[in-house]
């Protein structure tokens, strides 16, 4: 019997999620979404293609919470995409409310899944999304790291015009313009990239990771990246359906890992079938811990912001 996977929000990342995730042909996908005709249109469209890309998983939209009781995976997408000016802050209150909404329904439908938060500002969505569900920590967790590294080796690649299957990258803390990326982590070949680029090179290199949503906002106009997300939600995915206990920087419930309690942040993980199986702890210089600190700052500084006016 294939395993089930929800993606609610059939916008652009639900269906770039369910684009990728089908070709991988093991489990079924249900596209939820409030609009009417929305994932079923791109649910049967998916499916058709399923003769031509050669898989025979079920692909099937729905607007009704029902359809998907007993998921194995169920990926929050849902909400307000960024607008060019907006960041993720201004994302806030009118995201919670949708998120908090979403993970009451999904819980009662399926309260053995494991649950992947993508939803902006995501630390914080992350974080509701698990006071809400009541779920354990090891069955919530954030998908931005893997898409932070993704882009952090994309551009080293570009830099230094190589491949990107060379390159590893590391980036830690929160998703937005506070993440840390770590340099001394982070290598071509398993050569460190500080002794191949020049401190300079290095430092717009981790600006632009930092402002990478930012920048196709900018250019895009009117969305926000899909298909860099899309496929790191799928990488997840993989994680867990195929029990392969990946080492992926994720964002989890952090209680003193990283001198951080009670927040979750981005660290690296083992990612098996049972969710976050381990939390990596690796060694920080004085000044990476310094980052991380403040990274976790403005996380807190967001969740505080959101008990305001959201009880959780």
């Amino acid at each position: 019997m294939r395993q089930k996977v929800t993606i609610v929000g059939a916008g652009m990342v639900g269906g770039a999620t369910a684009q990728y995730l089908a070709t991988k042909d093991y489990c079924d996908i249900v596209l939820l979404d409030v609009v009417e005709g929305l994932p079923q249109g791109k649910g049967l469209d998916l499916h058709e293609a399923g003769p031509i890309e050669g898989f025979d998983g079920q692909v099937f939209g729905t607007n009704q919470y029902e359809d998907t009781a007993n998921s194995d995976i169920v990926v929050i997408t849902s909400g307000m995409a960024r607008k060019p000016g907006m960041s993720r802050d201004d994302l806030l209150f009118r995201n919670a409310e949708i998120v908090q909404g979403v993970t009451r329904q999904i819980a009662q439908q399926s309260p053995n899944a494991i649950l992947i938060l993508v939803t902006n500002p995501l630390d914080a969505m992350t974080q509701l999304a698990f006071r809400t569900s009541g779920f354990p920590k090891n069955r919530v967790l954030g998908m931005a790291g893997v898409l932070d590294t993704s882009r952090f080796r994309t551009f080293i690649a570009d830099e230094l015009k190589v491949s990107v299957q060379d390159v590893t990258g590391f980036v830690l803390g929160g998703h937005g313009d506070t993440m840390v990326p770590l340099p001394r982590y982070s290598t071509v070949a398993g050569i460190p990239i500080t002794e191949l680029l020049s401190p300079e090179r290095i430092e717009a290199i981790c600006t632009r990771t930092a402002k990478g949503g930012g920048e196709i906002v900018g250019l895009l106009k009117t969305g926000s990246a899909f298909y860099a997300p899309g496929a790191a939600i799928c990488s997840m995915i993989d994680a867990v359906l195929m029990d392969k206990r990946r080492i992926l920087p994720c964002t989890v419930y952090l209680e003193g890992e990283y001198g951080v309690n009670g927040l979750y942040m981005g660290v690296p993980i083992k990612l098996s079938a049972k969710g976050v199986e381990e939390i990596i702890k690796i060694s920080l210089t004085d000044e990476e811990n310094a980052q991380f600190q403040r990274s976790a700052a403005a996380v807190q500084e967001l969740i505080d912001t959101m008990r305001t006016k959201i009880n959780f």
